[in-house]
């Protein structure tokens, strides 16, 4: 008797930015009650595009006001989700770059940190960042 068939994770659908200054550093931030540092980013709202998503979350998290026109599209990405056990991430990433790192912590937003791509410390990461996003500055930004 063969064993039962696994059923896949249940899929979080998010947008997120690599948020990049001028220095070549990143944002990232760490929700209240968590312990993984992620990029900014959030879930769409039903029949919100990516891109107005992702402009709304920034406003809503960090206090950015960002032009649409200014997010670089990335790509999609699957990973496992930070704070969810159990479940897979599936994230619509754009690229952000900023002239200044002037930016406020806001919403479920506990804290945010500046880091180098390559040398992030010792930082808690959410998979996406450690997996897919700090090594795609590192070794393939532009």
């Amino acid at each position: 008797m063969s064993p039962p068939p696994v059923s896949p994770p249940p899929v979080i659908e998010v947008v997120a930015a690599v948020v990049v200054a001028a220095d070549g550093r990143t944002l990232l931030v760490r929700k209240r009650g968590t312990a993984a540092y992620m990029n900014p980013g959030g879930k769409p709202e039903p029949g919100e595009s990516h891109r107005d998503a992702l402009v709304r979350e920034l406003q809503e998290e960090i206090g950015l006001l960002v032009d649409p026109a200014a997010l670089e599209p990335l790509g999609s990405f699957e990973t496992d989700a930070a704070n969810e056990p159990g479940h897979a991430l599936l994230a619509h990433v754009f690229v952000l770059d900023l002239a200044s790192t002037e930016h406020r912590v806001a919403a479920e937003i506990e804290e945010s940190r500046w880091v180098e791509p390559g040398a992030p410390g010792a930082l808690p990461l959410a998979p996406l960042a450690a997996e897919h996003l700090l090594p795609w500055l590192v070794t393939g930004r532009r």
